[in-house]
């Protein structure tokens, strides 16, 4: 099974519904699938859930989430919401997320 990792780095939510829409797609299709917040896009966290988007949800309740930049939420100001959200924060590249960590585990790496 082909295994994919979708990093996001816009920080416009209709470009990241797309990445929602993809990863759904993707999980539903039986393949393996995880979601990276990078860069702006580590702000959509509270718009998302504060909006109550129900792909947002979905994606968190199947828990396709599977990190949340450190360094970018420090940047942004968002560290500490996105500590509270329950979702995975971090970053093994300081303080980010690396592709590399994703490749020797087998994932083939998306950036939108």
């Amino acid at each position: 099974m082909k295994k994919y990792v979708l990093f996001a780095f816009n920080g416009n939510s209709n470009c990241f519904v797309h990445v929602l829409l993809n990863a759904l797609d993707l999980h539903e299709k039986g393949y393996e699938v995880k979601v990276v917040l990078e860069g702006e896009s580590v702000k959509l966290v509270q718009t998302m859930t504060e909006s109550s988007n129900p792909l947002f949800k979905k994606v968190v309740d199947l828990q396709l989430i599977d990190c949340i930049c450190r360094g970018c939420s420090a940047k942004l100001g968002v560290l500490e919401y996105n500590e509270r959200s329950n979702l995975p924060v971090g970053g093994d590249m300081s303080g980010h997320p690396s592709f590399s960590s994703y490749i020797e585990k087998g994932y083939d790496i998306i950036t939108l």
